[in-house]
Order: structure tokens, then C-alpha cells, then sequence
């Protein structure tokens, strides 16, 4: 049986909204409560409850398989033309381009689309779409969230040879994610014949192969882009040569210094200097000598120098080199593996002048070198277990960190903000320390690895950290926003930190200085009473002295032997006298009759 119900309504009533009006109150229901249910009632204990009405979120994450990625370019030619005119030809084309223009239709075209244009160019000239509409304004920028560094990527030595170690990074410097990576091994006769030799250069898109494979003659050292054009690379080998690469040309190098005219050791540290051409650079070794170079004739190097402390004739081994145009185009700072750092000056008016100032207090070798690229009065030295700031005009360091429990290998400065530095060591950690936040503790600590960490580099934009490592992998680490962003006043707080720094070893030193000046007074002063006020023993030497001179001992000038030595004496230098000068002469005291046989004796 099919159950249904017709509602019927009129036309008129379809979509009409429908009109409240108040009602009195109407009873629906009354529900009385049960005395017998109350009597069941029991009464429940407390109990604690949390609710929580956000939801709950994790974090998760995945290495995605990376896709390869192909570059292929397509030659496109002028095109367009009918097929009676060959484009190739100019005056083909010319009388082309005139028949096209006196036509009609060209002609309204034109003039239609000349209508067109002429209100847009003046609804630009109208309107400055570039107008910065908050200039002035400082965007305040708070990170309240702890700091961090994700890993992006590890790459690691195709060669697959577990000794060798990423000895030197260098970014490319037009901002491009790419990264040349050095490989070598610095222990003595630890590369085991046949081994792999080359470096390579990575395209971070494709992380999985490099894109450039260099094949040097020795083991790179050093490899290091040129600012001013990206297309070339200085790298140090292992035996002291130069080589110059040109990734245009391939994989092998251009040029090569020769070995007469190289170091003798391994090159360590090389930068490209701000010349005219842009190919000019410098190179140190642990064989104590600096050479400058120009890639275009390697035959020899420009110029040497000595690594030597002024005054000095012990030659120093450099194991790391600075050079910051913004300190001066001339001027350039070593750090020696004996532990001092020396300031030097290319064109210095005297050759003795060229190394100048000398800053000591490291207890090893100083691997890393580097100035405040915010300050660059100021710069930064790592060695031994300490990391240190330094004024140039103080010897001593301003700022120092405590003594850490492994060895450190490496520091940078950040590149965005003044206050943060980076430090690695041997253990491989990677510290970062921001002196707006502590001085001695690091904001932030990293385990890269468990081997020792060999160099560090950081990207131009600080947004980007590579880590190389003794075990032949690179760490391509992203940093959080707080170690990136500048703070608020930060340049100004740093400045003022570093000259109360400054300002205080200046006292420091001055105070020893004037303490020095008033014990040297001192010891003068004692010295100059000591001498104007002689002893006994002195008056007896002096008295001693004076009777040798003129002929009498010592032991003549006694009261008790006077007589008895006077006597003789006198008898025998003058006649028998009378009796009575005889009896006058014995009436003498005895120290007046000593006096008289040293005068006749004397005459």
C-alpha cells in the first residue's frame, strides 16, 4: 500500500518569505522529577580533566626522490618572411619593408595602435608604480623562536676515496647555487698512487652529480672563483703550482705556473685581488713566501714576499690569507702556523715596511683569517681552541672566547648580520655565536658529522652555510630566519660593543705602559742612591787604593806597626843623626812619624 500526502498551495503563496509574529506561551510538556531515580543518584568523585579545543599538528618530513635536470638550447633565426625574400639579404629586406609600409592597411594599423599607446604612455608618465610608499620606515623584524639549520643536502666526493677531504669551498659569486668544492689529501704520502685527483664544481639543482669535473695535474688545495668574472677559478695545487681554469674551455686547466718558479709546498690559501683586468691574485704556502700572479702570463710570478716578522730574519710558514678591498687595495693580513698574524702592505713606501704590525697570542697554527665585513678595522682569528677579535691598532685581542674542548678549524663571519659568527672544529660541530645574545656560550650548536670539519663557506645572501668535512662530504645547511634578518639597531650595538672593547685595551695597555715607565723611574732612583752613598767596604777599597798609589801597604797605615816600619826606612835613607833630634824623633806619636817616612819616601 503506497502511503502519501498531497499538500496543496496556491500559486500565489510559491517563494513568499514567511512573516513571525510574538505568541503568547504554550505549555508542551511537564516532566516532574522521580523521587525513587533520586534515591539512585550517586555522587561522582573529582576528577581532573584537560581539554584542549586547538588541534594537534606534527611536523613531518621526506627526502624526495631529486629529478635530473637537462639544459638543451634551440638556435632560433630571424623568421616571418614570405618565401620570395630571403631575410639573409639587406637589400631583399629593405625593399620588403618599404612596399609593407606604403600600404593602406599598414597605414590605419599604425595610426589605430600610435592612439593606443600615446594613453598608455601617458597614463605611465602619470603614475609612479615605483613609488616607495613607506620610505623611511625601518620594518622591525622579531624572530622569537629559537635559532636553527636544516640540512638540505649532503654531497659527497664522486671518487668514492674515503681519505680525501674537502679542503676548500668557494660560491659563485653572482648569487647562483653553485658551489666548487676542492678535494685533496694533505697527509704526507698518504695518497695512495692512482688515486683520484680531481674536484668539482655542483649545481645545487642537481645535487645528485656535479656538473663540472676538474682534472689537474696535482691534487686542488685551494679553489677559489673570480669575483669580477665568474667563468674563472684560481686553484693551489699540492706541489705548489698555480693552476687557472676556465669552465668555458672544459675541465682541464688553461694554465699552469712552472714548478721552478712555484712554491715549494702546498699551496694554502689564494684570493684575487681588485685590479684593472681582474686578473691578478695572490697565493701563500707553508714555504714562507707570498707571490702574486697574472693568469694571462704564468711564466713567473709579478711579484714575492717573505713572510717574515719585522726585524726578523726566521721565515714564517702562511697557512691562511685575507684580503678585503674594503681595508685598502693594497694591504692584506697571514696568518702563520707559528700562531701570529702579520699585517702587510703591498706598496709600502720602504721594502722593509711591507710586513708591518705583528698580533701574537695564538698557540697553533691560524686557520682561519677573516675581517668583519660590516667593520673592517676589525677582523676575526681562529687557532688553537680559541677564537678571537681584533683591532689593528691593538696587539692585543679585544674580544676573546674560552678555551673550548676540541680543536678549531674554521670561522666566518655572516655576511648579513654583524653580530653573528660561525666556528668549526674538529669534532665536527658547527657553532654559532651571536654577541647580541652571549659571548662565550654559542646561540646555536650543530653536529654535522663525526668527522673533523675542514672548511666553511657561506653564501653571499647568509641564507645558505656549506660545511666541508675530513670525509670527503659537503653539508649544505639552510639557516633560520633569525641568524639571517638583521635586527633592529644591530650595526649601531655592534659598533658600540667593539669600541668599548677597543677603549678599554687601550687602558689596559696604557696602564702597563705608565706602571713600566714609573718602575724603570724607581730602579734608577734606588741605582743613583746606591751609588751616592758607598758602603764600608767601599771606603776601605777606596782607601786601600789610594795608599797603593802612593807607595804604602795597607798594613802600613795600622797605628800598632807604624813605627816599626818607619824606623828602618829612615835609617836608612838619611846620615846617623844627633842624639837630640834622636830623642825629639821618639817623642813623635806614632801616627805623625808614619806620616813623615811616607813623605820622605814619597820625595
Amino acid at each position: 500500500m503506497e502511503i502519501y500526502h498531497q499538500y496543496v498551495k496556491q500559486r500565489k503563496d510559491f517563494g513568499r518569505h514567511p512573516h513571525f509574529v510574538d505568541d503568547a506561551a504554550e505549555m508542551l510538556a511537564d516532566i516532574r522529577p522521580n523521587e525513587m531515580h533520586a534515591k539512585d543518584h550517586v555522587l561522582r568523585n573529582p576528577v581532573t580533566t584537560i581539554t584542549s579545543c586547538t588541534p594537534i599538528y606534527s611536523e613531518h618530513e621526506a627526502n624526495t626522490v631529486a629529478k635530473s635536470f637537462a639544459n638543451k638550447a634551440v638556435n632560433h633565426v630571424e623568421g616571418g618572411w614570405p618565401k620570395e625574400v630571403d631575410y639573409q639579404e639587406a637589400e631583399h629586406v629593405i625593399r620588403y619593408r618599404k612596399k609593407v609600409e606604403k600600404d593602406e592597411d599598414f597605414i590605419k594599423a599604425i595610426a589605430a595602435l600610435g592612439n593606443i599607446a600615446e594613453e598608455v604612455v601617458k597614463a605611465n608618465n602619470a603614475i609612479d608604480i615605483y613609488e616607495d610608499y613607506f620610505a623611511g620606515r625601518q620594518l622591525e623584524t622579531s624572530h622569537s623562536e629559537a635559532p636553527f639549520a636544516k640540512t638540505l643536502t649532503v654531497l659527497r666526493d664522486p671518487s668514492g676515496v674515503q681519505s680525501r677531504e674537502a679542503q676548500y669551498l668557494s660560491w659563485h659569486p653572482d648569487g647562483s647555487r653553485k658551489l666548487a668544492v676542492a678535494f685533496s689529501v694533505l697527509g704526507f704520502q698518504q695518497l695512495k698512487e692512482g688515486s683520484a685527483i680531481s674536484s668539482y664544481i655542483w649545481d645545487l639543482s642537481n645535487p645528485n652529480e656535479p656538473e663540472l669535473e676538474l682534472s689537474p695535474i696535482s691534487q686542488l688545495t685551494v679553489l677559489n672563483y673570480n669575483q669580477k668574472d665568474p667563468q674563472h677559478l684560481g686553484a693551489g695545487q699540492y706541489n705548489g703550482q698555480l693552476a687557472y681554469f676556465d669552465v668555458r674551455k672544459g675541465s682541464s686547466p688553461v694554465d699552469v705556473t712552472p714548478v721552478e718558479k712555484s712554491h715549494s709546498d702546498p699551496i694554502y690559501d689564494l684570493a684575487w685581488l681588485q685590479s684593472k683586468t681582474g686578473s691578478e691574485c695572490m697565493s701563500v704556502s707553508t714555504d714562507g713566501l707570498v707571490l702574486w700572479w697574472d693568469v694571462r702570463k704564468l711564466a713567473e710570478p709579478i711579484e714575492s714576499l717573505q713572510v717574515r716578522e719585522r726585524g726578523s730574519e726566521t721565515t714564517l710558514g702562511a697557512v691562511s690569507l685575507d684580503f678585503t678591498p674594503a681595508a685598502g687595495p693594497t694591504k692584506f693580513m697571514i696568518g702563520t702556523e707559528q700562531g701570529s698574524i702579520l699585517a702587510c702592505n703591498r706598496k709600502a713606501k720602504n721594502p722593509q715596511d711591507r710586513v708591518g704590525a705583528s698580533y701574537p697570542g695564538h698557540h697553533g697554527p691560524v686557520y682561519g683569517l677573516v675581517r668583519s665585513p660590516f667593520f673592517p678595522k676589525f677582523f676575526l682569528s681562529v687557532g688553537d681552541w680559541t677564537t678571537r677579535v681584533w683591532n689593528e691598532d691593538l696587539k692585543t685581542p679585544i674580544i676573546t672566547s674560552k678555551y673550548q674542548s676540541s680543536y678549531l678549524t674554521g670561522a666566518r663571519w655572516s655576511p648579513t648580520r654583524p653580530a653573528v659568527l660561525f666556528t668549526t672544529n674538529n669534532k665536527g660541530r658547527l657553532d654559532v655565536l651571536d654577541y647580541l645574545y652571549k659571548h662565550n656560550d654559542p646561540a646555536l650548536s650543530v653536529q654535522v658529522t663525526d668527522a673533523p670539519l675542514t672548511s666553511l663557506k657561506l653564501q653571499e645572501a647568509g641564507k645558505l652555510c656549506a660545511v666541508g668535512s675530513g670525509d670527503g662530504s659537503v653539508t649544505l645547511l639552510s639557516l633560520s630566519p633569525g641568524l639571517v634578518d638583521l635586527q633592529p639597531a644591530e650595526r649601531q650595538t655592534m659598533q658600540a660593543m667593539l669600541e668599548r672593547e677597543s677603549n678599554k685595551e687601550k687602558n689596559i695597555e696604557k696602564a702597563l705602559r705608565d706602571a713600566k715607565i714609573k718602575a724603570r723611574k724607581e730602579a734608577a732612583r734606588e741605582a743613583a742612591e746606591k751609588e751616592a752613598v758607598p758602603d764600608a767596604e767601599d771606603l776601605q777599597q777606596l782607601e786601600s787604593a789610594f795608599l797603593a798609589s802612593i807607595g804604602v801597604s795597607a798594613n802600613a797605615a795600622a797605628p800598632a806597626s807604624a813605627t816599626a816600619d818607619a824606623a828602618p826606612a829612615a835609617s836608612e835613607s838619611a846620615p846617623a843623626p844627633a842624639p837630640a833630634t834622636e830623642a825629639a824623633a821618639e817623642s813623635v806619636p806614632a801616627p805623625a812619624a808614619a806620616e813623615e817616612a811616607a813623605a820622605k819616601q814619597a820625595s
